[in-house]
C-alpha cells in the first residue's frame, strides 16, 4: 500500500505551518521525518490521518484521495502509534490490542475468538505475549510502546504512521522499537515516523524527510541527504560523521 503527499499546505488561521510539502511512501520503506519543534511534523501526520482536514493539496492511498474514504476505510489503510500516553482507565494489554480489530466489527458487536487470535499473534510478533493480561497503566514504557505497535499490527492496515514513538524511552528500548519497526517495514509495511534524533534516521531509516520552515529542505537516502550543512539548518548546531564497525555515526562538535 502507497501514500503520495502532493503540495500540501496547512495554515492555523493566519499563521501557516505546511507549505507545498510533497513525497511518497512505498510498501517496505521506513521514511523518518525530521525537524526542530515546531516545524509542522506532527501537523503533517494529523493532515494524513484525516484529523485536520482543511488543507491544500491533496494526500492519495493506492491513488484514492483520503478524503474520499471513510473513517473505517481509512483505519484499514493507516494505523497510528502515538507517543505513549497515561491512560485514566486501566485496560489490560489485550483489551488495548483488541482496539486496533475494531475496524473488522459492526458497530454493537464484541470481538470474538478470531480477534483475540489476531490481538495475541500480534502481541507474540513484538514478543509481548506473556504481558496480555496486565494492566497496560502498570507497565514500562519501553513495554507500552510494544503494545502500541502490536495494536498497530492487529489492525492490519499496511500503512503505520508513528509521532516520535520513542520520545520517552530510555537508550536500550528506543534502539529495541527502532530495530521492530525496521524488520516490519522489510516485511512489506510502509513506516512513516518521526524522530527528534538524527542518528536513528541515520541508522534504521530508508529514507528521510527533512522539513524547515514549514517546507521540504531534503529527501532522500540519509547517506545521501543527511549532511553537516542539513543538521546545522535544522538543529542550529556543528556536526561531523564518523566512518564506525557499526556504520556512519553522528558526532558533534560542541568547541
Amino acid at each position: 500500500m502507497s501514500l503520495s503527499v502532493q503540495n500540501l499546505s496547512f495554515s492555523y488561521g493566519d499563521r501557516l505551518v505546511l507549505e507545498e510539502i510533497s513525497f511518497s511512501l512505498e510498501r517496505g520503506e521506513f521514511l523518518s521525518v525530521l525537524g526542530p519543534n515546531g516545524v509542522g511534523k506532527s501537523t503533517l501526520f494529523r493532515c494524513i490521518l484525516g484529523l485536520l482536514p482543511g488543507y491544500q493539496g491533496r494526500i492519495l492511498s493506492d491513488g484514492e484521495d483520503m478524503r474520499s474514504l471513510s473513517r473505517r476505510e481509512m483505519s484499514r489503510r493507516i494505523a497510528y502509534i502515538p507517543q505513549i500516553n497515561r491512560p485514566s482507565f486501566g485496560y489490560s494489554v489485550l483489551d488495548t490490542v483488541l482496539m486496533g480489530t475494531t475496524r473488522q466489527l459492526s458497530v454493537f458487536a464484541q470481538p470474538g475468538q478470531a480477534q483475540v487470535r489476531q490481538a495475541m499473534d500480534a502481541l507474540d510478533r513484538v514478543g509481548a505475549a506473556q504481558l496480555a493480561e496486565r494492566d497496560f497503566t502498570h507497565l514500562s514504557g519501553g513495554e507500552q510502546q510494544l503494545v502500541l505497535v502490536a495494536r498497530a499490527i492487529a489492525q492490519q492496515a499496511g500503512i503505520l504512521v508513528m509521532d516520535e514513538p520513542t520520545s520517552a524511552l530510555d537508550y536500550g528500548n528506543q534502539l529495541r522499537i527502532l530495530g521492530l519497526v525496521r524488520e516490519l517495514a522489510s516485511e512489506g509495511y510502509g513506516v512513516l515516523l518521526s524522530t527528534h534524533n538524527p542518528q536513528h534516521a541515520l541508522t534504521f531509516a530508508s529514507r528521510i524527510l527533512a522539513l524547515a520552515d514549514g517546507r521540504v529542505a531534503a529527501l532522500g537516502r540519509p547517506e545521501e541527504v543527511l549532511t553537516q550543512a542539513l543538521v546545522h539548518r535544522l538543529y542550529g548546531v556543528n556536526a561531523a560523521f564518523a566512518e564506525t564497525q557499526g556504520g556512519r555515526m553522528l558526532v558533534p562538535l560542541m568547541n
